[in-house]
């Protein structure tokens, strides 16, 4: 059996979802939901910072704020000209000594050596206003305490701020009263000015006095130190100016005896080489003479020539054949041994010169050795004298140029204490302030205001994120992970639900016969039957090849509303034309006979000792609707839920009813609902919005799962459209209503028209 579907959206095709773990983050979007869902109290915690901020700030003393400019001067004036040097450094040198210069002296104004100083000239320890911060007019107590907590006391209302690229700070002083800010201020930077001066003169004082001490002791050191060196001259003969000539005279003398004895010994080398080689000169070839000793000797060569010519006639005559004893041949051997003879008699003159040459040229290197080692030893003994002299003489230089130095210097000190230059003054003198810097009202209050935007927003925030019931659809698919199936909305005790989609139309009615659980058969134009029948065709559709013949309805916690749900939908499937039946399996709690008003003697307990379920079965008020009541409670409804009598019973009742509904305790709390989700086609989770948490409904939901119950689906329960969640989205819950005005002719003979078409199958012919 079909039935026209409703006006309500199909549920999503979720398959078998999964538990989401976490609900969606948190957007823009959902903190703009939270605000104008939770506006009064983000608006109230808004107005009550902004009250506090304002009240506090017009309540608080006025603070005024004295200003004085104050110039650091790196280039005083100099009257002993730019060369001479301060003793006390003035701030003038490279970027980081001026920075330490600058941060010191901006420590030094906020000191306590200066606090106590205008502490000790206005007398402030003793002024009662100054010390309790007291307004104008205000009555001052007597005080007296000590100086120190005085000057702490003005430390604390002290600031300096450095004026950015220039030599300027501007120190400020707070206080209560302009008068007296202006007043404490003025003493402050001229005692501060003055400070400056006196620590300058001081210091120049101190460096002068050591100077001059100094000085007597650098005097007697060069006057030692001179006749000391006098005396050393006078004991070894030294001229001022010999000493120096005699220096040079020797290094000359030395210079010129090295270089004739380079000269001898280079002489003496080259002879040696002649002798060496003449001595290489064999008798049976004397012609192999050098080249050298036969340029330089022209007799040599001469006999040289004879000597070749003789042995050239003699070999030619041999080489004609003529023996030795030839006369010719005679002859010219014995001219070739004559011209031998006397070719090596030259050689050995010669040898015997050179021999006499080398002997000359040694005497000479050894003289001139002799000369330069004397010259060599008087420079060393002029060296010794010289090392002595020159110590002494730097010795009374050094003193002098220190003498002269302090001298200076103390002539400088002495002259600058009398300057007193001072390299600090005031630009700019302290007025009387005419405005209060504190408290800045206008400030105060704009912060006041954003800071109680901020925490409204935040509180809305937190209690938005504090309430972690399930209140709309999409929550029960997104963060739950189950179909929907549809929602009903709430129904109060008396109170008749407004046709569906009537915008917040409420009126009293007198009760009718049955139950409010019963308003979808006495009110069948009501919104709450709509949302019923809109549950009904979705639950259908959920399985349309399969359609779940046995259904169970439970709930996580108790209270939720699962005996209505399972109630409404008994009475629309008996309305659609099959037969229904409703069993009461709460065998803790059961109130589905109180409901139809009916007994609870008998019931599914007595159906599992009789094993019949002829007795159990009564008829209601709704055509095609039948209930079984609990029966009497039982001690342990879980193992009795768990028999094989039961599977039995529920088996008996299928065979005879075409909707098997089954109204069960919660699922969370008690073993009962998950021993029956394994027994049914699907189980219907019912979910109180506003009022399940998520975590509740998500155990319940992961508790159907690890069982491998089929989950047709949620129904959120008890649904107020009057809250924030529902004014602006699933406006399809709130439109215009589908029927006319209940208890109209119209409405009953529209009612009687879709019942009929729901139970042939067909949609509901137009109106």
């Amino acid at each position: 059996m079909t039935e026209a579907p409703s006006r309500a959206p199909a549920p999503r095709k979720l398959g078998n979802p999964v538990d989401r773990g976490s609900d969606a983050a948190i957007s823009p979007a959902v903190i703009w939901q939270m605000v104008r869902k939770y506006w009064s109290t983000a608006l109230g915690t808004a107005v009550a910072v902004a009250l506090i901020a304002t009240f506090n700030t017009l309540g608080q003393v006025k603070i005024y704020q004295a200003q004085a400019t104050i110039q650091f001067d790196p280039n005083p004036p100099r009257p002993l000209g730019q060369k001479v040097e301060n003793i006390v450094d003035l701030g003038s040198g490279s970027f980081w000594d001026n920075r330490e210069y600058y941060e010191t002296q901006y420590k030094i104004i906020q000191s306590m050596k200066v606090s106590l100083a205008v502490v000790n000239e206005l007398g402030l320890n003793r002024d009662g206003a100054f010390l309790g911060n007291l307004p104008p007019g205000a009555p001052a107590p007597e005080a007296n305490v000590p100086e120190e907590n005085a000057a702490e006391a003005l430390r604390g209302r002290i600031k300096v701020e450095p004026v950015k690229e220039s030599r300027l700070a501007v120190v400020k002083l707070e206080d209560a009263d302009p008068q007296r800010a202006q007043r404490i201020l003025a003493v402050l930077v001229d005692t501060y000015v003055q400070q400056n001066l006196d620590d300058a003169v001081s210091s120049t004082a101190t460096a002068a006095d050591w100077l001059r001490n100094q000085l007597d002791k650098l005097k007697v050191d060069l006057e030692s130190s001179e006749m000391a060196l006098h005396d050393y001259k006078e004991k070894k003969n030294i001229l001022s100016v010999a000493l120096d000539d005699q220096s040079n005279m020797l290094r000359e003398e030395m210079k010129q005896l090295n270089d004739a004895l380079t000269t001898v010994r280079t002489r003496r080398e080259e002879i040696q080489a002649r002798r060496d080689e003449l001595s290489k000169i064999k008798a049976d070839n004397p012609t192999d003479l050098p080249a050298a000793e036969l340029l330089q000797s022209d007799l040599l060569m001469t006999m040289r020539g004879q000597y070749e010519e003789a042995v050239r006639t003699r070999d030619g005559l041999l080489g004609e054949g003529k023996g030795h004893n030839y006369p010719d041949v005679k002859e010219a051997e014995a001219k070739a041994e004559a011209a031998k003879k006397a070719l090596l008699s030259e050689v050995k003159n010669i040898q015997g010169a050179l021999d006499k040459d080398l002997a000359i040229i040694k005497r000479q290197e050894a003289g001139l050795s002799g000369l330069f080692e004397r010259a060599k030893k008087q420079a060393l003994d002029l060296n010794l004298l010289e090392i002595e002299y020159n110590r002494l003489r730097r010795s009374k230089e050094n003193n002098e140029k220190l003498y002269s130095l302090v001298l200076e210097r103390t002539k400088e000190s002495d002259l600058a204490r009398v300057l007193r230059v001072n390299n600090i003054s005031v630009l700019d003198r302290p007025l009387v302030p005419r405005a209060p810097v504190r408290p800045a009202v206008s400030k105060n209050i704009a912060v006041g205001v954003f800071l109680g935007l901020i925490l409204g927003i935040a509180a809305a925030l937190g209690r938005g994120l504090l309430d972690r019931s399930v209140k709309t659809p999409d929550e029960v698919e997104n963060d739950l992970g189950l179909p929907f199936l549809g929602l009903l909305p709430e129904i109060e005790p008396n109170i008749d639900v407004a046709p569906y989609g009537k915008k917040g139309r409420k009126q009293k009615l007198p009760p009718r016969g049955m139950g409010n659980e019963l308003i979808v058969h006495e009110r069948p134009t009501s919104g709450v039957a709509e949302a019923a029948r809109t549950i009904r065709t979705n639950l259908l559709f959920m399985a349309p090849d399969h359609p779940y013949k046995t259904l169970l309805v439970t709930s996580a916690g108790p209270s939720e509303g699962k005996t209505t749900v399972a109630t409404c939908i008994a009475v629309v499937m008996a309305q659609a034309g099959q037969r229904v039946v409703l069993i009461d399996c709460d065998l803790r709690r059961p109130r589905v006979h109180r409901i139809f008003r009916k007994g609870s003697d008998v019931g599914v307990t007595t159906a599992l000792l009789d094993e019949s379920i002829d007795d159990c079965v009564l008829e209601t008020g709704v055509p095609n609707l039948s209930v079984i009541p609990a029966g009497p409670i039982p001690p342990n409804p879980a193992e009795l839920l768990h028999s094989a009598k039961f599977k039995s019973f529920l088996k008996q009742v299928g065979e005879r009813f075409d909707r098997v509904i089954i109204d069960s305790p919660p699922i969370v709390p008690v073993t009962d609902a998950a021993v029956l989700s394994t027994l049914v086609d699907g189980t219907v989770l019912v979910i109180r919005a506003f009022k399940t948490t998520k975590d509740l409904a998500r155990h319940a939901a992961r508790a159907l799962s690890d069982l491998g119950a089929t989950r047709a689906g949620a129904v959120l329960n008890a649904v107020n459209f009057s809250r924030h969640e529902y004014k602006n989205r699933y406006y399809y819950y709130r439109g215009e209503g589908y029927y006319a005005d209940e208890g109209s002719p119209a409405a009953d003979r529209k009612a009687a028209r879709e019942d009929e078409s729901e139970s042939m199958g067909s949609a509901p012919p137009p109106a």
